[in-house]
């Protein structure tokens, strides 16, 4: 599709068939939505139908087809405006000499106004033939939109103009055809990009690999994952990615971090569901009966659900549908009646067709166009200044109306890992001495809490001797034995226990209820406690006061309750508005149920479908590449500051883009109006839409000179 007209298009043709409820054609994402009895809404009925308008529809493609179709679009607008300024830019210096009076005498003005409309003709073919093609797909559909209006300004400044230069005028056009479709073609190159982009965020929900071993034929066989179906037993491999949902067979720990946003891995004992994405710890593979096979696991619904998010249209989008339904067909009915009207009010046909051509040129939406552009442009260059980058260019405006904001608490408010917040050691143990042997045990283990530990302890100037691990249980604990030392245990309270280790000098009550406990015990018995939390930024006290003066906020994770109070604590935010153990459709759901619109920040790829369901998603400064993808902004520097500045300043740029757009409307009324009741050359209009597109771009620029 060539923009939202030919959504609008192909909607109009579809939406009257009987048997169909509601229809939604999503132009960012070319894709439709339908609602209606089965038979009326199949693939084979509704495809021919829209092919007759020059549109193909299929099948709801995958990622990597979008992005070459999408890629292969760029690639053709961007010849298009090559030419076209190339081209354009020797056409307006000509027409630039013209106006100017520059010329030496009349025959040289009509020489380089032929030399302007040479120049013009490649722009006006090759690079505005898009718009032809549009429009005429609008028209077949009888919703004329903004591409048919573009069209006939264009070739009636080409008529206008060669039939000026026949008569041996030089006040010819040709700059205004070749404004009208460079400018538009640079708008659609970055509607085109933009969309591009958005489509990353499908892609990098964790996807495992391609093959599973299955058991067949009483042995274990490399399998497709498409050909494995719901009962088949599969063997999960150490150390990677769940490729299926379904159900172990024996017990193990997981990581299911990137579903669920919690901390620290999971016990899951058998008979317990599994989800793929997830990543099986340990050493050692587990068997497990598969619930559910491609298309139906747990991460194809977040996917399907993200798409299905990113494709609804928002009541900015609706509006201006709405909009851009009445406003082409009124406008184009006031161009094309103007040489009518004028011949019959005795006008000669010169004169009726200059003032139907002025009415085309003070109709074309180039005010209009400009008006939310530059407004946004400048005001997400000044975000960019302040840290907030935004990825789609519509998020702004929503932005500035977001009534309610939900965070989530790890990685966000949170610098993303442990730190080591207090600690205690058996009597006689000097802190050195602790130092030292932890030092030792944790120096060979990749665990979060122990590289945590590890950073406490580095300034110990023990030597490390070798290490022999003699027990291991994932997410636990270790066992091992070091070099002249003896054995040390470290791990969990429950790990030590089971191991038989002494904790006769430790409180029973882990003194931080919030903090991750971690216990280093040698052969004598219990040698000390260590307590890591993931501490919040310096800010972001400071920075969730100054939002909640504005707006409802909401904070949410997947991690434990007394994780969260503790943070709500920290953060003077009341347990009512803290929700814990959330997944990622609960998470979704509770976006979608705050008061619109909503914004969510989130840096896990547990949250993407949280950044999708709201309004505007942003990604915090350490976001991971998933969440990075799937929102419409993300932070530059650590912390809350930059989206506390960010917002304001979107509020100011909404309030320049709404005083723009109550110039060009101001612009069109006065201008429409002065046309039709009076003769206003083309040259007047020219300025006049010069003019009315200067003033949107000064009143933009004041939000680059806003301190």
């Amino acid at each position: 599709m060539w923009c939202t007209s030919c959504a609008l298009a192909v909607e109009g043709v579809v939406a009257h068939r009987p048997g169909v409820e509601s229809i939604s054609v999503h132009y960012p994402t070319a894709t439709l939505w339908i609602k209606g009895a089965a038979p009326a809404i199949t693939l084979d009925i509704l495809a021919p139908q829209i092919k007759r308008l020059g549109y193909r529809l299929t099948a709801l493609e995958p990622s990597s087809d979008a992005h070459a179709r999408l890629e292969q679009e760029s690639r053709y607008l961007s010849l298009r405006l090559l030419v076209g300024s190339v081209f354009g830019m020797w056409t307006m210096l000509a027409s630039i000499l013209i106006y100017a009076g520059a010329l030496p005498n009349p025959t040289v003005e009509w020489v380089v106004a032929w030399v302007s409309g040479a120049f013009a003709v490649p722009v006006i073919t090759f690079a505005g033939w898009p718009f032809y093609r549009a429009g005429l797909r609008t028209l077949r559909a009888k919703r004329p939109g903004m591409d048919v209006l573009v069209t006939l300004g264009v070739w009636s400044a080409v008529v206008v103009s060669l039939g000026l230069l026949w008569r041996g005028s030089a006040q010819v056009y040709f700059d205004t055809a070749v404004m009208l479709i460079v400018l538009l073609l640079g708008g659609r190159l970055v509607e085109t990009l933009c969309r591009h982009r958005g489509l990353k965020a499908l892609d990098i929900l964790p996807e495992p690999r391609e093959e599973i071993l299955a058991w067949q034929d009483k042995q274990w066989l490399a399998t497709p994952l498409a050909d494995v179906a719901p009962g088949a037993r599969v063997m999960l491999g150490a150390g990677e990615l769940i490729a299926l949902d379904g159900v172990l067979e024996s017990a193990a720990w997981v990581d299911t971090a990137s579903l669920t946003g919690e901390s620290v891995p999971r016990h899951f004992p058998k008979g317990e569901p599994v989800y793929a994405g997830c990543r099986l710890l340990g050493s050692e593979d587990a068997p497990m009966t598969v619930t559910h096979a491609m298309g139906q696991r747990r991460l194809d619904r977040l996917r399907n659900q993200m798409r299905h998010y990113q494709a609804q249209k928002g009541e900015l989008h609706k509006l201006a549908d709405r909009f851009a339904a009445w406003l082409s067909p009124v406008a184009l009915l006031l161009g094309v009646a103007a040489l009518p009207v004028g011949l019959l009010l005795g006008l000669g046909v010169e004169e009726a067709a200059v003032r139907a051509l002025s009415v085309l040129v003070v109709a074309c939406p180039c005010a209009v166009g400009l008006a939310v552009p530059l407004a946004s442009l400048a005001g997400s260059g000044r975000m960019l200044s302040q840290g907030i980058a935004l990825r789609d260019p519509a998020a702004l405006e929503t932005l500035a109306k977001v009534t309610s904001i939900a965070v989530d608490k790890t990685g966000t408010l949170t610098r993303g890992e442990p730190t080591l917040v207090s600690w205690e050691c058996r009597e006689g143990i000097s802190e050195s001495l602790l130092k030292a042997r932890l030092h030792q045990v944790v120096t060979s283990s990749q665990h979060p809490l122990a590289q945590a530990l590890k950073r406490w302890a580095d300034g110990s100037e023990a030597s490390v001797p070798s290490a022999q691990v003699i027990n291991e249980v994932p997410g636990q604990g270790v066992q091992l034995e070091l070099a002249g030392q003896g054995r040390f245990w470290l791990g969990s309270r429950r790990f030590l226990t089971s191991q038989g280790v002494a904790l006769g000098e430790i409180s029973p009550d882990t003194p931080h209820q919030a903090a991750s406990e971690v216990l280093l015990a040698d052969e004598q018995g219990w040698l000390g406690s260590f307590y890591l939390e993931d501490m919040p930024y310096a800010d972001a006290a400071s920075c969730i006061a100054q939002l909640r003066a504005d707006y409802w906020v909401i904070m949410l994770s997947g991690d434990r309750p007394s994780a969260v109070d503790a943070m709500a604590s920290q953060l003077g935010m009341a347990n009512d508005v803290c929700f814990a153990e959330r997944s990622p459709e609960a998470k979704a759901r509770l976006v979608q149920g705050l008061p619109a619109p909503t914004l969510f920040v989130g840096d896990g790829v547990n949250d993407t479908l949280s950044l999708a369901a709201a309004d505007v998603g942003v990604a915090p400064f350490n976001a991971s590449d998933a969440a990075r993808e799937g929102a419409a902004a993300y932070l530059l520097k650590p912390g809350l500051a930059s989206l506390v500045e960010g917002l304001s300043s979107a509020r100011a740029t909404r309030r320049v883009m709404v005083q723009n757009l109550t110039l060009s409307a101001v612009y069109n009324t006065l201008a429409l109006g002065l046309v039709i009741v009076m003769a206003i050359p083309p040259l007047v209009a020219v300025l006049a839409m010069v003019a009315s597109s200067l003033s949107v771009t000064l009143n933009a620029a004041r939000l680059a000179w806003r301190e």
